[in-house]
């Protein structure tokens, strides 16, 4: 049932994107992606309010949990997830694995980017 619940989840999230990043695109085109700006930042709202309300404050149901924070979450966006881990870190009295974390992410993910965009094009061309 876990993977029913993410897989509406998911299947909600990526509309959602879609939609928001279709809308937002026209506002500024190729020069900025707002759209993507914009579903990390709700992501990043929306996961720490259902964390506090499914998790710690147990107000709902864990099955919740699949279906918005694995799936409808998890498609919106995969930023939400790590901004919850890094704090998840930093509160747990870890901050320098939380910076270590939050840079990481951040060099690894460029690097692999760049890396793929690179050997992508020398494949191809």
């Amino acid at each position: 049932m876990q993977w029913l619940f993410v897989a509406t989840g998911g299947a909600l999230g990526a509309m959602l994107r879609f939609f928001i990043t279709a809308h937002l695109y026209p506002v500024m085109g190729n020069r900025f992606p707002l759209g993507t700006l914009v579903v990390n930042v709700l992501g990043c709202f929306l996961v720490a309010l259902l964390y506090i309300v499914i998790i710690e404050k147990a107000m709902l149901s864990p099955h919740w949990r699949h279906l918005l924070i694995t799936g409808f979450l998890g498609a919106l966006t995969t930023f939400s997830t790590f901004s919850l881990d890094a704090l998840t870190l930093w509160q747990n009295g870890a901050p320098a694995m939380a910076i270590l974390y939050v840079l990481a992410n951040v060099v690894l993910c460029l690097a692999a980017v760049t890396a793929s965009w690179y050997l992508v094009n020398f494949v191809l061309s």
